[in-house]
């Protein structure tokens, strides 16, 4: 028979466990960066904390007088389809009773509540609640709702206690990550200022497109080094060029900047070939200062005659593919030369080839093929596929169909740059500067 002793002694274990799982669940909450998924990890971590069936966060609006948000866990199935065409809940009834007068509040039968208003048709029948506050800057985000104990009994004081600490905790984790966005948006936005404006090139048709991998559903939301520029040259022609500097912070951003706006005033010094134009300009981004890592795709296109002629110089940078107007498509795979700040002794290399009436050329990022899954290959075919099928669309929706549709895993942001020949019949030389 168990004594006083041994029931204090399993109070004591049951309280070292609850502390044990509540620092658990702190670090599980305050790990997460990405917004929508510290919320549903702050739910998903109370309930288990106290064994909840049902749980909710209900996130404030900025006046703090109703719901703007509500995302409920533990739902099953059939339940989230009965509740189809439900609207959610607002802040009336209990949970409006925590939202005026925040804190915490827990109920033994909802319906005997004086503030219940009872539940909506379809909604799980629900007896017990937990609610409590999630405090930001001394005011009240949001609240987590919890219902229905696994083992059928009441909320208790031990249960409110460890959620108020949790609380307390998803407060700096939401915060953190609210930061974390307005960084990462301030981030992109710099990124983008660094971008051109791309000029009129006619009659050449010119497209281009950057995404930041947190526009496409991951949560490393980095910047990074990816670029594209194009521009007419003194004696006529126009340079394109593709490239992405090693990194994925501001730093690589601002190295991007730097390479970029430098490849200008070489291109603009400078006739030779791009080859030349490339080992120049690793030469001096080494002179100035430890030059950045990067890959680079640089081209040179001019009239030949009723065509276009390329010539183009690879610097560890993913092929170009070319689109024909009948929608076939190939990459110009020529062996790359080292990216630039590797070895300046190195040699480079100038390929060549015509641009047929109406042909599209695709030069991009690693970020639009790379998935960690497959191998390059597989994302280089799909793009290929992609680019045929999107074929006869207008050069600026070519070019986000393949941002959008892109077969990457998303981890990586990507820039892509489209640069289109006019048909059969069309003028063909660019106007010379004066």
């Amino acid at each position: 028979m168990a004594g006083p002793t041994d029931d204090r002694v399993e109070q004591l274990s049951r309280a070292n466990q609850r502390v044990q799982a509540l620092l658990a669940a702190v670090l599980v909450v305050s790990r997460e960066l990405d917004l929508p998924v510290v919320l549903r990890q702050i739910v998903s971590t109370a309930m288990e904390l106290v064994g909840a069936r049902y749980g909710a966060l209900g996130v404030l609006d900025e006046r703090g007088e109703s719901l703007a948000e509500f995302i409920p866990i533990g739902l099953s199935e059939p339940e989230y389809r009965d509740l189809a065409g439900v609207e959610l809940p607002h802040g009336r009834g209990l949970l409006g009773r925590l939202i005026q007068s925040p804190g915490s509040l827990r109920v033994d039968d909802i319906h005997a509540h004086p503030d219940s208003v009872g539940f909506p048709p379809g909604h799980p029948q629900m007896r017990t609640m937990l609610g409590v506050g999630i405090g930001v800057r001394g005011r009240i985000y949001g609240n987590i709702y919890l219902c229905e104990r696994s083992d059928g009994r009441p909320f208790d004081q031990d249960d409110e206690a460890v959620v108020i600490a949790l609380a307390g905790a998803a407060g700096v984790a939401v915060e953190n990550a609210r930061l974390f966005d307005q960084v990462r948006a301030s981030a992109e936005q710099f990124q983008r200022l660094l971008l051109p404006s791309l000029p009129d090139l006619s009659p050449l048709s010119v497209a281009a497109v950057y995404k930041a991998s947190s526009e496409r559903g991951t949560r490393t939301g980095h910047v990074g080094g990816d670029w594209y520029d194009a521009l007419q040259l003194p004696d006529g022609a126009v340079g394109a060029v593709i490239g992405d500097v090693v990194g994925h912070d501001l730093v690589a951003a601002a190295a991007m900047a730097q390479t970029r706006n430098m490849l200008r005033a070489l291109l603009y010094d400078k006739e030779g070939p791009p080859s030349s134009v490339l080992t120049q300009l690793d030469r001096t981004l080494q002179a100035i200062d430890d030059g950045p890592i990067a890959t680079v795709c640089l081209a040179r296109i001019e009239p030949a005659g009723d065509a276009w002629r390329m010539t183009f110089s690879v610097a560890g940078h993913v092929p170009p593919l070319l689109l024909s107007p009948d929608g076939t498509s190939r990459y110009l795979d020529v062996v790359p030369d080292v990216p630039l700040g590797v070895d300046v002794r190195l040699p480079r290399r100038d390929h060549s080839l015509v641009l047929p009436p109406g042909a599209t050329l695709i030069l991009f990022t690693d970020g639009l093929v790379e998935d960690r899954c497959h191998s390059i290959d597989h994302g280089l075919e799909a793009l290929a596929a992609l680019a045929s099928a999107h074929r006869d669309r207008p050069l600026p929706i070519l070019c986000q169909a393949l941002a959008d549709e892109h077969p990457s895993d998303g981890h990586d942001d990507l820039a892509v740059l489209t640069i289109r020949t006019p048909g059969e019949g069309h003028a063909r030389g660019p106007n010379r500067a004066a």
